[in-house]
């Protein structure tokens, strides 16, 4: 599988993510500069975590108006695989690829630490693999993150089975204390209605190696790979 990694002014996740997809996952990664117009034949896009622009304006809001996003916003409507995580993610929602919006931490806080999530359901590209009642830890690293959708979207949302994950605590219970940033119902990735435009705010990236200690976030490449191959 072909893997393209957008680079933004500001990404810093960037090479965290090709590491991971390049060396761990043994996949062919291409590096896309943000003023690329040209997605060389990737399979699937990646937007990295980072402070795009500085974050300024709200994060994401200028990188969804970098020369590349009308190129992968094309990709996507004809079915192209694309996945954001963390500014990434805020970046998808400013484009208006991904329902809803990533607002300030509640506690007005950055939060950079381990969190657990647990899959909502295992019918999506990025959760296939992933056992529901499994809690994972993976690192989050944000100050824009909780995410907001008004009642009519997040019951379309909910009903579509489009919640990729809600934050939990270490055996999978689903509470107000286990939510970093207040983000509406623990939620902590979606996806689009037609199930190929996927975001998140923790980073998979950072826990899928094992000289991290940590491997949690490899179940979702894996996931990635075994329902692209199937």
């Amino acid at each position: 599988m072909k893997f393209g990694v957008v680079i933004f002014p500001g990404s810093n996740c960037d090479h965290d993510m090709i590491h991971v997809l390049r060396n761990i996952m043994h996949q062919e990664v291409v590096e896309l500069w943000h003023k690329d117009t040209d997605l060389q034949g990737c399979d699937m896009i990646i937007l990295p975590g980072g402070f795009s622009y500085g974050d300024y304006l709200r994060s994401g809001a200028i990188a969804r108006f970098s020369p590349i996003m009308e190129h992968v916003i094309r990709f996507s409507e004809k079915g192209g695989y694309v996945f954001g995580v963390c500014n990434g993610f805020q970046i998808l929602c400013e484009a208006g690829m991904l329902p809803g919006a990533l607002l300030h931490n509640d506690h007005h806080k950055f939060n950079c630490k381990n969190v657990f999530i647990k899959a909502e359901n295992n019918t999506t590209l990025i959760t296939s693999g992933v056992d529901t009642s499994k809690a994972l830890k993976i690192p989050v690293a944000h100050g824009e993150g909780r995410y907001f959708a008004d009642a009519e979207v997040l019951a379309q949302m909910n009903a579509n089975g489009q919640i990729l994950f809600r934050y939990c605590n270490e055996n999978g219970a689903v509470d107000a204390a286990s939510n970093p940033n207040g983000a509406l119902e623990n939620i902590a990735g979606v996806c689009n209605a037609g199930k190929n435009v996927f975001g998140m705010m923790p980073h998979p990236e950072r826990a899928a190696d094992a000289v991290l200690g940590n491997e949690d976030g490899r179940l979702l490449f894996e996931s990635i790979l075994a329902m692209v191959k199937a």
